[in-house]
């Protein structure tokens, strides 16, 4: 999801004879401060956009298009996802991508390790249930970060080489004791339809089990069929709401203005 802005400065009868007065090196300047103007403008609307077609979009996203800086010696700007990942491996150039585009979400690094460790069924794709399980959930729809990272822990499913994130026997013991103010819990793995066996009156996912003699279970992490998504994202509508022309050449004149201390 990208949008690229040059120079292509137009309608500027207003500010002709101002801009006569500028010299080259002055006309470029209020040329790269437009520029940016507008850049800084679309990408107000992209998050606007995101705002409108995502249901509790995560401020990781939101943030996540950055402006490439137009300057007088290259008067063009590039609005686009950061190539970074936070910490749970996702990376919002690909999830963006699938939003404008459609098609296959692409994996999150912790469904990775969960393919890797044996326990992500290959075709399925992970999401929290629709009543999260408490305490997992950042209140948007994903799991918190912390917690995703018990879990992949608890499972030993870190399988870098040397790797001492993966939780030991007593750590798991101390998590099934609880504390205070959590109570005590189990986590295990079910395939329900997919294996049959233990468990298969259950959705295919990973589940808690807590209380007296682990009575109470709760779903924490489905396994879900690889889906395809339809396009939402659409950068035509972006440029259209912002009509980036017209807005360039407005702050095109009042750049000039600007330098010519008008």
């Amino acid at each position: 999801m990208t949008v690229d802005i040059n120079a292509t400065i137009r309608n500027q009868q207003a500010v002709a004879d101002l801009l006569a007065q500028l010299s080259g090196p002055q006309a470029k300047v209020a040329y790269a401060k437009a520029i940016n103007d507008t850049a800084f403008q679309v990408r107000r609307e992209m998050q606007a956009e995101m705002g409108r077609v995502f249901d509790r979009v995560t401020p990781y996203i939101l943030k996540s298009s950055f402006v490439q800086m137009a300057t007088p010696e290259q008067l063009y700007v590039r609005i686009a996802p950061e190539n970074q990942r936070d910490k749970t491996g996702v990376d919002p150039q690909k999830i963006l991508q699938a939003q404008e585009f459609g098609g296959h979400r692409m994996e999150k690094r912790s469904e990775v390790l969960l393919r890797r460790a044996g326990i992500l069924p290959n075709g399925y794709l992970t999401a929290i249930p629709l009543d999260p399980y408490p305490g997992s959930d950042d209140g948007r729809g994903n799991l918190r970060g912390a917690f995703l990272q018990q879990l992949i822990s608890y499972f030993g499913a870190f399988t870098e080489q040397g790797s001492k994130s993966n939780m030991t026997d007593r750590r798991k013991e101390n998590i099934h004791k609880g504390t205070k103010k959590q109570d005590g819990r189990r986590y295990f793995v079910a395939y329900g339809h997919l294996k049959g066996g233990r468990g298969s009156h259950l959705a295919p996912g990973i589940w808690a089990a807590s209380g007296f003699q682990w009575c109470v279970v709760q779903p924490v992490l489905m396994f879900i069929r690889k889906a395809n998504y339809k396009p939402r994202l659409s950068m035509d509508r972006i440029a259209k709401n912002v009509d980036v022309q017209e807005y360039l050449d407005k702050r095109v004149r009042f750049r000039i203005r600007e330098a010519a201390g008008v």
